[in-house]
């Protein structure tokens, strides 16, 4: 420990607010009474953001305290109050400085946030306690010092902000023009190009739900979990399950099917498309995917694909259905799809194109991903110096 320095319990540096659940009926998104923080989703990179208020609050934290999450998956997650007063969820607690520096306790909360990620508790919804909170042990500076050490963090912490503020953008950038270039391609109109609806030029079929059986036929089994960002379907990651008897041949994919979600809890992988590739086994797919095919010949698989990625084919798939929060969609809204045909070496032609600037785009991706993460690691590593005396 530094000269000077002691170890300090937070809860004699402190006040601990617990706060209480209010009833939905109770709290609005229309501005009346009092802001009302839920939770994490309600926390900005500093301050809360509040989108729910009520007329019946129970319990309050007030401005210059300090937000902590103790309960869900951001247990630990802290934010600084700048409104005058907040109705607080059970899922929060306030803590209120009265014996350090409050900007000091709020920095060193953000260094033990993986303290309190291990320290949480609960199968369903992992959560600390208030013992927790006020038995923490924190190393504690003279107050001159504390002010020091604030004064340097923060300066640091500007600049690293504004660097992953233009790293973020940049990946934002990097994203928007693959999609912009992508809903391009498939809204010009160009002579010589056809439109078909997908049902004239394919057939579908919905996957089945497989059942766990001790025999039968044991297969690998492409399921909703399998659709992240992927182009191609992972063969080597697939499930397997084991079923009653044997798979029937048309449930089987096939080199050049489409596969897309048609339902699932997480609203925002239905409609997510995947493209089969050479497959050397009976591979089958669960009863939340559609199986798209077509003739190859005449549709350039990688073409397709593309189109059915895009935000032209989304925006038709969810209009009527909810927008982003759609849940489902159907063989009969995707047979209504009209599909822009151009000629076959167009086809082939574009898809390179695009697969093309895809690659560059998930390069330049990876790069400013790399970026934040070393950025992230770089705030992790002061908070550490900061808080055992090497700064």
């Amino acid at each position: 420990m530094k000269k000077g320095w002691q170890t300090a319990r937070l809860g004699d540096l402190i006040e601990l607010i617990s706060g209480q659940h209010i009833d939905s009926k109770d709290y609005n998104t229309s501005g009346r009474g009092v802001g009302y923080l839920t939770g994490p989703s309600d926390f900005g990179p500093i301050y809360p953001v509040v989108t729910k208020w009520t007329e019946h609050p129970k319990i309050k934290a007030k401005k210059n305290d300090i937000l902590i999450t103790v309960k869900g998956s951001g247990v630990g997650k802290v934010n600084l109050m700048d409104a005058d007063e907040v109705a607080i969820s059970r899922q929060l607690m306030a803590i209120r400085v009265v014996n350090a520096e409050r900007q000091f306790v709020y920095l060193l909360l953000e260094s033990v946030f993986d303290h309190f990620q291990e320290e949480s508790t609960g199968a369903a919804i992992p959560g600390i306690s208030r013992e927790q909170v006020l038995g923490l042990q924190i190393p504690l500076p003279p107050l001159p010092e504390q002010q020091r050490i604030v004064g340097v963090l923060d300066e640091a912490f500007a600049s690293l902000t504004a660097a992953q503020a233009h790293a973020a953008q940049n990946l934002q950038n990097a994203r928007d023009l693959f999609e912009s270039h992508l809903n391009a391609v498939f809204t010009q109109r160009v002579e010589g190009w056809m439109e078909k609806k997908l049902g004239w030029v394919s057939q579908f079929k919905n996957g089945l739900n497989y059942n766990k059986s001790s025999g039968g036929q044991t297969l690998p089994v492409v399921g909703v979990a399998d659709f992240q960002d992927n182009y191609l379907v992972p063969l080597s990651e697939l499930q397997s399950a084991t079923i009653d008897g044997v798979i029937a041949d048309n449930y089987a994919i096939q080199p050049n099917d489409i596969l897309t979600v048609r339902s699932n809890g997480s609203k925002h992988l239905v409609g997510r498309c995947m493209l089969v590739g050479d497959v050397d086994e009976v591979v089958s797919y669960s009863g939340f995917i559609i199986r798209i095919r077509f003739d190859a010949k005449t549709i350039f698989p990688q073409f397709l694909l593309h189109f059915m990625k895009s935000q032209v084919t989304r925006d038709f798939l969810t209009a009527g259905g909810g927008g982003a929060n759609i849940n489902n969609i159907n063989q009969e809204k995707l047979s209504a799809l009209l599909v822009p045909i151009p000629p076959y070496k167009t086809q082939v032609n574009l898809a390179a194109a695009l697969d093309e600037l895809r690659e560059e785009t998930e390069r330049l991706t990876q790069i400013y991903e790399q970026k934040l993460a070393a950025l992230a690691a770089l705030k992790k590593s002061l908070l550490h110096q900061a808080f055992s005396g090497e700064l």
